[in-house]
């Protein structure tokens, strides 16, 4: 009797990550509600796409992830000026990702960015209520005089 419940107990322990990592969780498709950007040397985080920016992200039961963000002030561009502005008022990328805890790490096989393209970008992710929360690895901004930097997202799912 005492052999059957030490193992029914080794089992339920061995089982808890398993249920607490359940990676279905983070299936489907989610609608981005806030954007920031967190400077490591100051700690200030910016809205650099605004209060309202735009963007979905999309996790697939195959393994593969889509992500798209913009500026909610993005409009068509005319002048090289204003297609450079586009260009850093967007991030898209995608590829396979895995789940290891509380992150996801993708391997970028496309990307706006062609320096992600090959690489693994790495999130921290965290579930609030109906909202999934992103905390992305630290960067370098060119756009940003050099500074490290790490995006700060909120997605809700898409309904």
């Amino acid at each position: 009797m005492l052999m059957r419940l030490s193992a029914l107990i080794f089992t339920i322990l061995c089982a808890q990550p398993a249920i607490a990592n359940d990676g279905s969780k983070v299936l489907g498709v989610w609608k981005l509600v806030s954007y920031e950007l967190e400077f490591q040397d100051s700690g200030e985080r910016r809205a650099v796409f605004g209060k309202s920016p735009k963007g979905y992200i999309i996790f697939m039961p195959e393994g593969r992830m889509m992500a798209y963000l913009e500026a909610e002030t993005r409009k068509p561009p005319k002048t090289d000026e204003e297609r450079i502005a586009a260009y850093r008022s967007i991030i898209a990328y995608t590829g396979k990702y895995r789940l290891e805890g509380d992150r996801w790490i993708t391997r970028v096989d496309g990307s706006w960015n062609v320096t992600w393209t090959g690489t693994d970008q790495e999130r921290v992710f965290k579930f609030e209520d109906e909202q999934l929360h992103v905390v992305s690895q630290w960067n370098l901004a060119l756009a940003y005089d050099n500074r490290m930097v790490r995006g700060i997202l909120v997605w809700e799912r898409e309904k």
